[in-house]
């Protein structure tokens, strides 16, 4: 097996490890996503949650919600337009401020997702997050190998049919 320089170097890659956990831990999620009813993928969940939450949003201000820039932000709004999850309207007060809102499409997506959805992806990290301790790198050695060991599409338990 090839040395992973990556996790050896410590401290020196630890931008581009925790990228890697991030994109492990995205295509895990994808995976429990996917059958939701749109196609939707995992990285912009957040956008859907940070209007949900936080109501209808300017792009700078869902940019900075989410953590991204500007013009990442713009692309994935107008994917999930195109879905027909998010709509735009151009601000009373500024007409080159577009407003992003959730359609009522978008809102049956968020709810149903928050129900059955984001509860599995929560638990399935939060088992794999289980027990850690200790210094930053030996987490991170930790969820890495616990995400070779079992995937986190596989920690998540599905719920039991009633009777």
């Amino acid at each position: 097996m090839v040395e992973d320089i990556v996790r050896s170097f410590g401290y020196l890659t630890l931008g581009t490890r925790m990228k890697r956990i991030g994109e492990r831990l995205q295509a895990d999620a994808q995976k429990i996503t996917s059958g939701a009813g749109a196609d939707v993928q995992s990285n912009q969940y957040p956008f859907l949650a940070a209007i949900e939450h936080l109501g209808p949003l300017g792009i700078g201000e869902l940019a900075e919600a989410v953590g991204i820039t500007q013009p990442g932000a713009t692309r994935a709004v107008n994917q999930l337009v195109r879905l027909g999850l998010l709509e735009t309207r151009t601000s009373s007060g500024d007409q080159r401020r577009r407003i992003v809102s959730l359609t009522p499409v978008g809102q049956n997506f968020v709810n149903e997702g928050k129900a059955q959805v984001w509860p599995l992806i929560r638990a399935a990290v939060a088992d794999l997050c289980e027990g850690l301790n200790g210094p930053l790198l030996d987490q991170l050695a930790a969820i890495e190998d616990g995400l070779s060991d079992k995937p986190l599409h596989k920690r998540v338990k599905k719920p039991r049919k009633r009777p």
